[in-house]
């Protein structure tokens, strides 16, 4: 399996399932998932997924890339709940002898996207 395809599978399994349990044997033991506002292992990670799977019921993902150098695979989507916001997300995975053994992930609500193009302007004396 390339390493597209296991960041696909792991994909395919979470929403098709709607359940955890089919990520578990696809993470490695030192998993270790990164944000801009903290980090967790791969039990904290899974956890705090298995927590959102209900509030997130009905999302519908678009996957905008899936691109492949060595071991990351960089994954784009587009992500909406029902009556909720759309969001852009990027993943970046690592993936280390078949498994997921890192993950960035950076979120973006779409309609904020614009008052972020302009992120490095001088305050306004």
């Amino acid at each position: 399996m390339t390493n597209k395809e296991i960041v696909q599978r792991a994909l395919s399994e979470l929403l098709a399932t709607g359940s955890t349990e089919g990520l578990r044997p696809l993470l490695s033991e030192d998993f270790v998932h990164h944000r801009p506002d903290a980090s967790s292992t791969r039990d904290e990670w899974l956890a705090a997924v298995e927590a959102a799977l209900t509030p997130l019921a009905g999302m519908q993902v678009e996957i905008g890339h899936l691109l492949a150098d060595g071991e990351h695979v960089v994954l784009h989507t587009r992500r909406r709940i029902p009556d909720g916001p759309e969001i852009a997300v990027v993943d970046v995975w690592r993936i280390h002898d078949g498994l997921l053994a890192e993950a960035w992930e950076i979120i973006e609500p779409v309609a904020q996207a614009p008052a972020n193009l302009t992120w490095w302007a001088p305050a306004a004396v």
